[in-house]
């Protein structure tokens, strides 16, 4: 009994050893992977113990974000207001003014709508500012707790990257967000469902705009302290401004990530179907490597054109990541990945790489997705490299009609159980 029980120990602990020797040997190649995306051998990956910051930034200060206990975001009981100026920087504004600037919230002025309600087009007054006013739906899924969320950090997070905060209104039962406004819309607009008249977003504008969404994820988990785990990263919450520039918009649902030895934060399972981490919809284990799941999700959309979720070929819905998995295996496929708008447009190098960050950060390992200083760097070196595109004027507008788009594919949830 004496000899089983000490084999079952040895052999336990040679199975442990071997378990961690995979693990790093797939850190390390995952860490090979990203280092070739550098033609010239540069090293454009750090080691995963170091932090860094982004050497594309142009706003390289660091954020230190030491957040009251008082203004924590669980524990916030008020809103905060023009004479609480440390937990906001943005202002209130009337109901009145907010109505006239959208002409009574008219119809023809309706932007989009969502979980928290609908958008609008608007004009200040008294500033002859263009806005997107952002208007609570009483009866929706999102409550006075998300828009509270959403008043602290987003007044409080400034980055090129993140959409930005203008005024609020909490008149009376109303509640209404009053942000930037961005001119080319989500990125799902330009990615699913386009228009004839819509011109599809070409490889070098793709790669720009992953570049920009890394970025901003890069602030919130790399610059601000304690680190702000997004929790919503997908497609239509990346808004786009003048010249394609990204930002990331809705912070309703973000959540302060792990602090000292604390290795996750246990909350609530919240976000949309296709978009969550596996660990995350399972457990509730909130970490910061389940925002670079959704981001590979995102990348995955930008390159293949798909939704999130997309219909199997026995007409079966399934999560774009599931479907996009057996291309992963064969480098041979990944040509059968991007977007048919593409019509082939596109560098067969440059392709192999993005395929390789995306495949890495859906890993269902959360150990073995990369940090986002990783992406961060390598989706700069990709954006830097201008594709040459040729103008191709024939049948374009037909392609339109003829790919998977998936339109049903996303659906916000508020339990995923």
């Amino acid at each position: 009994m004496g000899w089983f029980s000490r084999s079952r120990k040895s052999n336990a602990e040679s199975n442990e050893k071997k378990s961690k020797r995979s693990s790093s040997e797939k850190k390390k190649k995952n860490k090979k992977i990203l280092q070739n995306n550098n033609n010239n051998n540069n090293n454009i990956l750090v080691d995963d113990d170091r932090t860094t910051t982004s050497a594309s930034s142009s706003v390289n200060l660091p954020v230190n974000l030491s957040l009251d206990l008082n203004c924590e975001l669980n524990d916030v009981k008020e809103l905060p207001g023009e004479r609480d100026s440390d937990c906001s920087s943005a202002q209130s504004l009337p109901f009145h003014e907010l109505a006239a600037a959208t002409e009574n919230f008219r119809e023809d002025r309706l932007l989009g709508e969502g979980g928290f309600g609908r958008v609008y087009k608007g004009i200040i007054k008294s500033t002859n500012q263009v806005v997107a006013v952002k208007q609570l739906d009483r009866s929706g899924s999102q409550g006075n707790r998300e828009f509270l969320i959403e008043v602290l950090l987003s007044s409080l997070l400034h980055h090129p990257n993140l959409v930005n905060l203008i005024r609020y209104c909490a008149d009376g039962d109303q509640r209404l967000l009053v942000y930037e406004y961005m001119p080319l819309g989500s990125l799902s607009e330009h990615l699913h469902d386009l228009s004839p008249d819509k011109r599809p977003l070409d490889w070098n504008t793709r790669m720009k705009i992953a570049s920009g969404v890394a970025n901003g994820l890069e602030y919130l988990h790399e610059k601000v302290n304690p680190p702000v785990i997004y929790r919503d990263l997908k497609s239509s919450n990346v808004l786009l401004a003048e010249d394609y520039h990204p930002k990331l918009s809705d912070f309703g649902l973000a959540k302060l990530g792990p602090i000292g030895n604390n290795s996750h934060v246990t909350t609530r399972v919240m976000g949309t179907y296709g978009y969550c981490a596996p660990e995350y919809s399972k457990t509730g284990l909130l970490t910061l490597k389940s925002d670079i799941y959704s981001f590979g999700v995102v990348l995955l959309e930008i390159l293949t054109g798909r939704t999130a979720l997309v219909y199997s070929d026995s007409s079966r819905k399934q999560s774009l990541v599931h479907w996009a998995r057996p291309f992963f295996k064969d480098r041979r496929t990944f040509t059968q990945l991007p977007d048919q708008l593409l019509q082939g447009q596109y560098p067969r190098r440059g392709l192999y790489q993005a395929i390789a960050i995306a495949a890495m950060c859906v890993q269902d390992d959360p150990d073995m997705r990369p940090p986002i200083t990783d992406v961060v760097k390598a989706l700069s070196f990709l954006a830097s490299q201008k594709y040459q595109i040729v103008q191709k004027t024939e049948d374009t507008n037909k392609l339109l009609h003829t790919g998977d788009s998936g339109s049903e594919g996303e659906r916000d949830i508020q339990e995923i159980n």
